[in-house]
């Protein structure tokens, strides 16, 4: 299985795009395994930096409601 990030040809994982980030969040709002994901090690480690700048500037709730 391929990395849905390599599938579609995206370099950069945008922190803005919320609807996007929310599908490698899990229900209490951690961040998914890579083996859950599927992507590859270098986009799961952009994902993970995305989610965590997104956090932080308030866009995503560091815990689900």
């Amino acid at each position: 299985m391929e990395c849905y990030f390599c599938q579609q040809n995206i370099r950069e994982v945008d922190f803005e795009n919320t609807e996007l980030l929310l599908r490698f969040v899990s229900g209490l709002g951690k961040i998914k395994a890579r083996k859950r994901t599927g992507l590859c090690s270098s986009h799961q480690k952009k994902m993970a930096k995305a989610i965590k700048r997104a956090r932080h500037l308030g866009l995503l709730s560091a815990v689900k409601k």
